[in-house]
């Protein structure tokens, strides 16, 4: 498949910044985006979901739905996947009682979204404060997922997870559930940050690898231009194509600092196909 098609870009990577925010929902833009997107040639989208406002969010309506759906086709952009910020923002994992069950229909009512416009991966972080701080918290996540399979599958829809896990011990929570619906969701840029090296990562658990986020970071540190921080690109494209990976790569990647942010998603975006087209990835 041509790199062409698998690059995408998170949505609101194209619109000004929010509230400070590296990343958010783009409520005054995002209409726009496909349009700014056809005219670069990117032909993937992820979407954006935040907590607030959930139910407000285009996706969880009706008319919303037929929006995007109507967009996605006038100007050729597939919406492949999903981020839920919301998740990270509110995880049901650590609530309880009737906070949990209502965190939990929300967690549903996403996926029949999901399925409703043709978003078949849902990406869960369990980073910053959706991170599982203890067995608990674990427990109460699986057996939630467990109980839920047959509504993913009914709905063709996977659930990924990205996380600040060592490589170790994400291969032990993933191995818990089941591969034809639950993967990992690869952030380049979160691991350079936490100095895991990329071989490891791959060999704990590179089958179960299905979607990709394009980043740069420092060790340590927050995201930066692609190419100056501390990412091995070149090892993590030759080990994906090592497994003859087939998903997507989403662009994650650092905003504008001059507010162009068409032209520098452009500048990654070819970045990143040269990479691909580089390792055969």
């Amino acid at each position: 498949m041509s790199a062409n098609i698998r690059i995408g870009f998170m949505q609101g990577r194209l619109s000004p910044i929010v509230n400070g925010c590296i990343q958010a929902f783009p409520w005054g833009n995002w209409e726009e985006e496909f349009a700014l997107a056809s005219t670069l040639g990117v032909g993937l989208m992820e979407w954006t979901l935040d907590q607030q406002q959930l139910y407000e969010n285009p996706l969880l309506t009706r008319s919303g739905q037929e929006k995007i759906r109507d967009l996605s086709e006038c100007y050729g952009l597939a919406i492949p996947s999903l981020t839920g910020d919301c998740f990270m923002q509110a995880p049901f994992w650590k609530t309880s009682g009737a906070e949990r069950e209502a965190l939990q229909k929300d967690f549903i009512a996403i996926v029949e979204a999901c399925a409703t416009v043709g978003i078949s991966r849902v990406v869960v972080p369990l980073v910053d404060n959706g991170g599982l701080e203890n067995q608990v918290q674990e427990d109460v996540l699986i057996t939630f997922l467990d109980t839920q399979k047959e509504f993913f599958s009914s709905n063709s829809v996977n659930i990924l997870f990205e996380s600040g896990f060592e490589p170790e011990d994400l291969a032990r929570f993933i191995a818990r559930l089941d591969p034809k619906l639950f993967g990992v969701n690869y952030d380049i840029g979160n691991s350079a940050a936490l100095g895991f090296l990329p071989a490891k990562e791959f060999e704990a658990y590179g089958e179960r690898i299905m979607n990709v986020h394009i980043k740069d970071r420092s060790f340590g540190g927050t995201t930066v231009p692609l190419g100056t921080g501390d990412a091995d690109f070149n090892a993590v494209f030759s080990l994906l194509a090592g497994l003859n990976y087939s998903g997507n790569y989403i662009l994650q990647t650092a905003r504008a600092v001059d507010s162009n942010h068409a032209e520098t998603l452009n500048s990654y975006y070819k970045m990143s196909k040269e990479w691909i087209e580089r390792y055969g990835a």
